[in-house]
């Protein structure tokens, strides 16, 4: 994103001996968009914001475009709503590979030439999305299942032993901070309700530091594998979410294989909500978790309130996911950076982020 003072989190991290005493997490400042949107026409601003936002650029567009219709009251076509979210997962899927080599594989000398095919075959899957859902949109998300099978995705999930992802599954173990799911909680649609009621209220700070009465639930490929297959919480931490971001990849893929038919789509992948005259909110599901738009449209049909709230705000809240994955965990010396490392990686930031440790006693 751009129209930030500081866009970038850091994280300190107080030790007592080898144990975590507290976490503190200073968040990025997310870009004053409601100050810059005030005013302007919808379709001024729906034009500017991909210059706004690097990443999840079609998620953003489609929150927003699904906000201002719903607040005008405007009626989409089943064959419209089938494209936007072809065009959500086409961009999910994307997102999710590329953090696999760019957050997993980056220095695997051995894996350069799959990486190199997988990058290819996304730029072409991307493109294969321009404008709808195609047949050449379903061989392009073959070719990207067949160049994940070269970094080690066997059918179903699976890794394949010695592989690349195998490698670092295992080394992510090794290092892994498993958290206790009795303390954690998944964001999903069943939470849409309560927290659009609060974007338009005289609450100013909660996009900036959400909570749902004092709850503060992940949000991404782990919460949404959690919600969707009710699978018995364990133990779980950066080597899961990796798991499920795999896992992830391959659904869509499947779903796009099979036609991208509407009535066999994510459940709340794209959904609207009309909060009185002139307002409305919608959230979508993207590669990090759950987005949520919101808007005002005055008389003159300008927008006059516009609010947004990204995952980032979620996992990295001061009381979120990463805070509750590292406090109290047992940090050898040897391997504490790169098991903090491992962790943040795994909730996946839209922004830069710093480590930073100290101990008790120089506190």
């Amino acid at each position: 994103m751009s129209l930030v003072a500081r866009n970038k989190i850091d994280v300190h991290v107080l030790l007592a001996a080898d144990v975590v005493a507290s976490v503190e997490i200073q968040p990025r400042v997310r870009p004053p968009l409601a100050r810059v949107f005030a005013g302007r026409e919808p379709s001024a601003v729906l034009d500017v914001l991909p210059r706004l936002f690097a990443l999840c650029v079609a998620a953003q567009q489609t929150a927003l475009l699904s906000a201002i219709e719903t607040a005008r009251d405007e009626v989409i076509s089943r064959a419209t709503k089938r494209q936007r979210i072809a065009l959500i997962v086409t961009e999910r899927i994307a997102d999710l590979a590329r953090g696999l080599f760019v957050g997993h594989l980056t220095l695997d000398v051995a894996s350069a030439a799959g990486i190199r095919s997988l990058v290819s075959e996304l730029s072409a899957f991307v493109r294969s999305a321009q404008p709808a859902w195609s047949f050449p949109q379903r061989e392009a998300t073959a070719r990207i299942v067949a160049a994940l099978a070269v970094l080690g995705v066997a059918e179903g999930g699976a890794l394949t032993s010695g592989s690349p992802l195998a490698l670092r599954f295992a080394a992510l173990n090794e290092v892994d901070l498993k958290s206790m799911p009795a303390a954690h909680s998944f964001l999903s649609v069943a939470d849409d309700q309560n927290i659009t009621k609060r974007f338009l209220g005289d609450d100013s700070t909660f996009c900036d530091c959400p909570d749902l009465d004092g709850r503060v639930p992940e949000t991404g490929p782990w919460a949404r594998q959690i919600t969707r297959d009710r699978v018995s919480l364990r133990p779980f931490g950066a080597a899961e979410r990796l798991m499920a971001r795999i896992i992830e990849i391959l659904r869509l893929c499947a779903w796009l294989k099979a036609g991208a038919q509407i009535d066999a789509a994510e459940h709340g992948i794209i959904e609207r909500y009309k909060l009185g005259p002139g307002r409305a909110a919608a959230a979508v599901e993207c590669a990090r978790g759950r987005l949520y738009h919101a808007v005002e449209i005055d008389a003159h049909g300008r927008i006059s309130r516009f609010e947004f709230l990204a995952p980032t705000e979620w996992n990295f809240h001061r009381r979120g996911p990463l805070v509750r994955n590292l406090q109290g965990a047992v940090l050898r010396a040897r391997r504490r950076r790169d098991a903090v490392h491992a962790v943040i990686a795994s909730l996946d930031p839209c922004a830069a982020f710093t480590v930073n440790f100290r101990e008790l006693r120089d506190a």
